[in-house]
């Protein structure tokens, strides 16, 4: 399914651009955004891996990752839910299966198919957050659009191109 490939591809590329960054540019932080560039980043990670466990039926304690301050360490974990997520579309998927998640702090029901939105909705905001703060730091983000990862993914090819 391109949208979840899509997904941990852009998370990918992102984590791979800010491996090069200075540790004063990941601690940096603008206005209406999540908080620094490595805390965005730790919370896409970690939240990708809670929507996995939920999609999954998984119970109990989950993984967390939202102390990880390695980058290699996070992209290594984004890896593991970028392979789930293939994994997960071979399967039989019920979007109107519901999902009962149990959290410290809330309990909620919703269908798979919404949790699904979830996670990609959730990796574009805080990756727009990101793209922000690095504009902020006189920094050019990564392309990390639907385009660059079917050229990427060898899902896109051009035939004719229009020029200038």
């Amino acid at each position: 399914m391109d949208p979840l490939r899509h997904n941990s591809w852009a998370t990918h590329e992102l984590l791979e651009f800010c491996a090069g960054l200075k540790r004063e540019q990941l601690d940096a932080t603008t206005e209406g955004t999540y908080g620094t560039i490595l805390a965005t980043l730790q919370h896409i990670v970690d939240a990708d891996t809670g929507y996995r466990w939920r999609l999954s039926g998984a119970s109990g304690d989950r993984p967390r990752a939202e102390q990880i301050e390695d980058l290699g360490e996070l992209s290594r974990w984004n890896d593991d839910n970028a392979a789930h997520w293939v994994e997960f579309e071979s399967d039989d998927f019920d979007v109107e299966r519901t999902i009962h998640a149990v959290l410290p702090d809330e309990e909620y029901e919703i269908k798979a198919g919404a949790l699904v939105a979830q996670v990609l909705n959730h990796g574009n905001e805080h990756r727009a957050q990101i793209f922000t703060i690095l504009t902020t730091l006189g920094l050019e983000p990564p392309e990390l659009d639907a385009w660059h990862y079917a050229e990427s993914a060898g899902r896109f090819r051009m035939i004719r191109d229009p020029g200038p």
